[in-house]
């Protein structure tokens, strides 16, 4: 049990802190992987169905940045932290809620009808119909 403890411990600490804000460009910087992360008020303001989020991260300019995008479900899995609730995002983060915000995987099984999201209330990924209005975090690879 000591051992599970301590190894717990290193792991907690080895991933502390990989996320770093930029108050002024308003984003977040993932350092362990190249994703920078959209992080403004329009990430709790502006709802989108799927196909109206992918174009809003296509053609988004933010922060001096033109290749946004729509996160995989498993990009949006590495911002959550179940330790900061309600909110189940990481800290860095200054604008979310409790909310739904969608992933760009369509499912073929279903006709692309259903899309990923990502609901932050509970930390865990779901799928549901692309005409809903969920929130949006674009995402950008960067160097």
């Amino acid at each position: 049990m000591k051992y599970f403890i301590l190894i717990i411990s290193l792991f907690a600490i080895l991933n502390a802190g990989s996320f770093k804000r930029d108050s002024q460009l308003n984003i977040v910087t993932d350092t362990n992987t190249p994703l920078v992360w959209m992080d403004s008020e329009a990430n709790v303001t502006l709802y989108f169905t799927h196909q109206e989020a992918e174009k809003y991260c296509e053609d988004l300019l933010h922060g001096t940045y033109s290749d946004w995008r729509l996160p995989e479900i498993e990009e949006l899995e590495t911002i959550v932290d179940k330790n900061n609730f309600p909110k189940n995002i990481d800290r860095a983060f200054k604008y979310s809620l409790n909310e739904g915000y969608w992933a760009s995987t369509a499912h073929w099984r279903t006709f692309w009808f259903y899309a990923d999201y990502m609901h932050f209330v509970s930390g865990t990924p779901y799928f549901d119909s692309r005409h809903k209005k969920k929130l949006v975090r674009c995402v950008r690879t960067g160097k």
